[in-house]
């Protein structure tokens, strides 16, 4: 006799569901992808939106097993963000030149 077996998070059989939301944010995604991208899109938003609560969870946990992050620690992560988004913007990244990749979608080639 078979076992059943079990589903990864983007396997298995689908099921329709009635959801709403603004008649804008419709029309939006719609232009965006089409008609026949909808559901694949509002699906990547979900399995995305879970990814992001469950990394909240899960920095929530650490924080309260070693306690908060020292601000002087987060102001140096925050100002290494923004310098790294200065030298990406003024590299412009993205156009190729003399032998530096080209970042295709999230890639370099």
């Amino acid at each position: 006799m078979d076992t059943p077996r079990e589903h990864g998070h983007d396997e298995g059989p689908a099921q329709k569901v009635s959801v709403s939301m603004p008649a804008s944010r419709i029309a939006a995604v719609k232009a965006r992808v089409g008609v026949r991208g909808f559901s694949a899109y509002i699906s990547t938003a979900v399995e995305r939106q879970i990814r992001r609560d469950l990394l909240e969870e899960l920095l929530q946990a650490s924080e309260d097993e070693t306690g908060p992050i020292p601000q002087a620690m987060t102001d140096r992560a925050a100002e290494a963000f923004r310098a790294a988004e200065a030298l990406a913007a003024s590299e412009n990244i993205g156009e190729g030149s003399q032998g530096d990749p080209t970042w295709r979608d999230g890639t370099a080639s």
